[in-house]
């Protein structure tokens, strides 16, 4: 075996070495997390740490389901979600369109401006928002949540804008010529053949508003409105912190996230790819 083929393969090991050590911290707390949830409270504190526990405490599962109103948080979660991912999709690539097909003035400094509001955080915004919610009279309902979405987000859009690009512009000049309006060959020409990157914008749009804690936190003065987030506030008491149910909760929380991770990860690693092939 000849030096270059030996370096070779030490340098396979050491980055196979890297890689396994890197998902080991990924995943070491989901499975803390998840044998965790079958703990008692006490278990979890325990010195030594173990791993295990002394008993699978199924009823911990239970109990989380009986100390909140679960499946009214759930149903309160699954309407925002619902208006988030669609809104997001369909603004968003609506305003992608525009910003990579049409010819128009200024287009590519408007765009600056949109990718510009990524800087700013939600907490900079959010006293501004809540003013302005709150002389509309949505505070305590689930307007600020929904109808936002249908105005944009710059990331999706940014993610849309570049699949877009890398669209060939003959199509749409056929298309032209055939007499089709914009909007028709926006749908039925464009989104036909951006699956992948709006199934990845709707990943993202779901994924941030399943783990959203601060915008319903806000906005939502209504116990009845709550979703599954603020559930865990709810739950961890100053006097009596309830680890084993947060667990369990934090478990039923992410079992969706990871299925339609899983269900949709081809369409997810594509559309990211690609979005970034052509500026």
């Amino acid at each position: 075996m000849n030096k270059s083929k030996m370096r070779f393969m030490l340098e396979q090991l050491i980055l196979y070495i890297i890689l396994i050590g890197l998902a080991a911290a990924f995943v070491i707390p989901f499975v803390f997390l998840f044998l965790g949830s079958f703990k008692e409270s006490s278990e979890l504190f325990r010195i030594p740490f173990q791993w295990l526990p002394d008993r699978f405490q199924f009823e911990n599962y239970k109990e989380m389901f009986t100390s909140i109103p679960f499946f009214k948080y759930l149903k309160n979660t699954l309407i925002i979600v619902f208006f988030n991912v669609v809104g997001s999709v369909i603004s968003s690539s609506f305003i992608a369109y525009g910003f990579a097909r049409l010819r128009w003035p200024h287009r590519n400094k408007v765009f600056m401006i949109v990718l510009v509001t990524m800087i700013l955080p939600f907490q900079v915004t959010m006293v501004p928002l809540f003013l302005m919610f709150t002389k509309m009279g949505w505070i305590g309902t689930f307007l600020p949540l929904t109808v936002t979405c249908f105005f944009g987000n710059p990331f999706f859009i940014f993610l849309l804008r570049q699949f877009f690009l890398s669209i060939p512009e003959e199509l749409s000049e056929s298309a032209r010529i055939d007499g089709a309006g914009e909007f028709r060959i926006y749908a039925t020409m464009i989104l036909p053949l951006s699956k992948s990157v709006l199934a990845t914008v709707a990943i993202f749009a779901f994924i941030r508003t399943w783990n959203d804690f601060i915008g319903p936190l806000v906005f939502l003065a209504d116990d009845d409105l709550y979703t599954l987030s603020l559930a865990a506030q709810l739950l961890r008491s100053n006097l009596d912190p309830r680890w084993h149910i947060l667990l369990a909760l934090g478990v039923v929380m992410i079992i969706p996230v990871l299925i339609i991770f899983f269900v949709l990860k081809k369409y997810f690693i594509e559309g990211v790819a690609m979005s970034g092939l052509k500026g």
